[in-house]
């Protein structure tokens, strides 16, 4: 068995999903279900005994403890996070709460049930812990890519509260020993993603007619990583990764979130035609013809970093993985998801999310 934190959330869920498709091993599925945290990502599990779901917060010790004693999971892999730059530049409390304090109390639930294994089960335990490429800050356009070795420069709440919890998570491993494992990626899409990043949120806004906000002047630079890329790189370094390496994981697609915006809009011109849909654009009034037509600058975020490249070599020598999407092929099966699941689009945007877009994105 193996204990999943944050397997309600988007690359959570993902991840569960997929890995009770590929094998019969039983997950327990900790999740707070915090406003990112829905458990209708999971609904095709309902009433699959080999996920456990257990709703709680991995900063209750108490509750940790007693899942380690009750499950003796023999890995666990660390998803649970507040992962929104937008909302830890508002609210950066709640991401040193869960991301910092969170993780140490995992981490020590975790070495106390190490301690109680012995021979062959304390060899194989693994403690993977999932981080994101912004622990390194920004590059410049010329500037190589991020590798294992480049040094930590965060430049958000977000990106220093991760920072915080690699560098927890690197020290029970040199202080105690523990066998753990830190993947750190590259910017996430793919289904059940909250549409507060900035793939969903064009999806959605597009198709209600409503304005499509992008940041300053757009240029800013992101590596794309298709979300089920993503969890078989983990799957992978959880099974061959050596213990105390950490290891990149990449899309090698660099672009500008406004080519991301017109590619979006693009793929909806083909597949979900404005005109058929009888779309009105909610500032004007008017029919929308081409979805581009709602695209809007709005002000740059404070900090906001301006590239990010992740070079995943190290991975891909050494364990043999690479990304099998394209990020043609991963975004034009992400728009057809979220066309083919209005219900579940519906089903999270709530009066709470409403409430945020607008004060975070401006009338």
């Amino acid at each position: 068995m193996i204990l999943i934190t944050g397997g309600a959330g988007f690359i959570g869920s993902n991840f569960v999903l997929h890995w009770c498709a590929l094998n019969d091993e039983p997950v327990v599925n900790l999740d707070a279900l915090t406003y990112a945290g829905n458990r209708a990502n999971l609904q095709s599990l309902e009433g699959n005994d080999q996920q456990r779901f257990v709703h709680g917060n991995i900063c209750d010790a108490a509750l940790l403890a007693k899942i380690f004693s009750q499950h003796r999971p023999r890995a666990v892999v660390h998803f649970a996070a507040e992962s929104h730059v937008d909302r830890s530049i508002t609210g950066p409390e709640a991401f040193v709460e869960t991301n910092v304090v969170g993780t140490f109390r995992l981490l020590e639930a975790a070495r106390a049930h190490w301690n109680t294994l012995q021979g062959a089960d304390k060899a194989a335990f693994r403690f993977l812990h999932v981080s994101t490429d912004e622990v390194y800050g920004t590059l410049a356009p010329t500037d190589p890519a991020f590798t294992e070795n480049t040094p930590y420069a965060p430049n958000s709440p977000y990106s220093a509260s991760k920072a915080a919890s690699d560098h927890l998570v690197r020290s029970y491993y040199h202080t105690y020993g523990m066998p753990v494992l830190t993947t750190n990626c590259s910017n996430n899409y793919g289904p059940f993603h909250f549409p507060e990043k900035l793939i969903p949120l064009m999806i959605v806004n597009a198709l209600a007619g409503k304005s499509l906000p992008v940041y300053g002047d757009g240029q800013q630079i992101r590596d794309w990583l298709y979300v089920e890329d993503h969890c078989s790189g983990i799957r992978r370094v959880l099974e061959a990764g050596t213990c105390g390496e950490t290891y990149n994981i990449g899309g090698w697609n660099e672009k500008a979130n406004i080519d991301i915006v017109k590619i979006v809009c693009a793929l909806l011109d083909e597949m979900a035609p404005a005109s058929a849909r009888q779309v009105i654009n909610q500032q004007t009034g008017k029919p929308v013809e081409q979805y581009a037509e709602l695209i809007t600058y709005v002000a740059d975020r404070p900090g906001h970093d301006r590239r990010y490249a992740i070079d995943a070599r190290k991975i891909e020598r050494e364990l043999g993985w690479r990304p099998a999407e394209t990020f043609d092929t991963g975004i034009r099966k992400t728009v057809a998801w979220y066309l083919a699941n209005q219900t579940w689009v519906k089903g999270v945007i709530d009066g709470s999310y409403r409430d945020w877009v607008a004060q975070q994105y401006g009338a």
